[in-house]
């Protein structure tokens, strides 16, 4: 009994240096988002009522005005996750039709979910076109037949193709489209609302270009880059988003008034140019490996009151989440030496086993925590745990 009266999922301190971290819940939330959620789980909600009228209103209306203003779209949908806007998408636009798919772009991320299974499960046909690295806008040109009903574009957003590649740009497809008719779909993936090469990083293709390209529909996460709550955004033309809102399947996906408040509370921060300092997932990214050091020495310097023996040690940072593979960014972490009779494996046990659990990871024989991912009010928790679990 008293295992069913702790809640669950527990809150963890993640100190493995990976950002959007899947196995940990991908993206903390911002204070306001919280705080947002918070409000309208607690009572009531104008959540389907205009206020103004008293009559019946959209839950979307909540968000369109600002995916509108930050996207540059004409109109705006979400639902639970992104994965159940593609399936929308597909199926409003596209059941009983053939969409063109680049062989590159028919991918699977996590859990097995395939681009393919999913066209399928939307009543489409998967027409691939071009070879895994290279795909020319003539090989979709060559594919249409009067039963193609949309181009879809997927970001590899967990994977490279590099050296001898050829894949067709937005503009590329829309003209295409444009000439008969066929609308483009481009699922992005993370939902970076901000140009991740200015902290260093590899380009991540925003919402914001695939719209002034002239694509019909993006989709797009609310936890990855956004760094909101789970959700799946979808921006573009408003003739196909009042098609996917008026289709039975998007009453079976719609986002639920908690994550709504906490999607729209996040997309103000971009409104209002504070999503770097506001939103976790970038005031982590854009954290420099110097401030990063400085709170792994003065980690290092409380545990020494403890007579915990510690180490500075540079390292690199993943974004995770299925978003920019192979991109890290320069780090630093404490590193905990194990004690003879207790190898380092025990100790990241320890930590995850803590009142706190502190989920940790092992390089060179030694547990490495990376403050970078570790919340600026945890940092007493982590020395807690660190002083507990080697006390032992």
């Amino acid at each position: 009994m008293t295992d069913l009266a702790e809640p669950s999922p527990r809150p963890v301190i993640n100190a493995t240096g990976v950002v959007i971290h899947t196995n940990l819940g991908r993206a903390p939330l911002s204070d306001a988002a919280l705080a947002a959620a918070d409000a309208v789980g607690r009572g009531y909600s104008d959540l389907e009522i205009d206020l103004g009228t008293g009559r019946r209103g959209s839950r979307q209306a909540h968000l369109q005005s600002l995916l509108r203003r930050i996207t540059g779209a004409e109109a705006a949908l979400a639902v639970n996750n992104n994965a159940s806007a593609l399936l929308l998408g597909l199926s409003a636009l596209a059941a009983g039709r053939e969409v063109i798919v680049s062989r590159g772009e028919a991918v699977e991320i996590g859990g097995g979910f395939r681009i393919p299974d999913v066209l399928r499960q939307s009543g489409c046909t998967l027409v691939d076109v071009g070879t895994t690295n290279r795909t020319y806008v003539r090989d979709y040109a060559d594919a249409m037949t009067e039963q193609t009903g949309a181009f879809l574009k997927a970001h590899a957003s967990n994977f490279k193709v590099e050296g001898f590649t050829a894949f067709v740009g937005e503009r590329e497809l829309v003209a295409l489209g444009e000439s008969s008719g066929v609308p483009v779909l481009h699922d992005v993936g993370s939902g970076a609302l901000l140009p991740t090469d200015r902290y260093g990083l590899a380009h991540e293709p925003t919402p914001q270009e695939s719209i002034a390209a002239g694509v019909g529909l993006v989709f797009f996460s609310g936890d990855k880059l956004l760094g909101g709550p789970q959700a799946g955004i979808v921006v573009g033309k408003r003739d196909l988003v009042t098609r996917l809102e008026r289709h039975p399947l998007a009453r079976a996906v719609r986002i639920d008034k908690m994550s709504l408040a906490s999607l729209t509370a996040t997309l103000a921060h971009y409104a209002m140019g504070e999503a770097e300092n506001k939103v976790p997932v970038w005031r982590m990214i854009s954290t420099s490996a110097e401030d990063v050091r400085a709170r792994a020495d003065n980690w290092r310097a409380a545990l020494a009151t403890h007579q915990v023996q510690t180490g500075v040690e540079p390292a690199r940072s993943a974004i995770g989440g299925g978003s920019l593979p192979g991109e890290t960014l320069p780090s630093w972490t404490l590193s905990v030496d194990p004690s003879p009779d207790r190898s380092p494996e025990a100790v990241l046990s320890a930590l995850r086993d803590h009142s706190t659990p502190v989920i940790a990871r092992i390089a060179d024989d030694t547990v490495r925590l990376d403050p970078r991912t570790v919340l600026p009010e945890q940092d007493d928790d982590v020395i807690r745990a660190i002083a507990t679990v080697m006390a032992r």
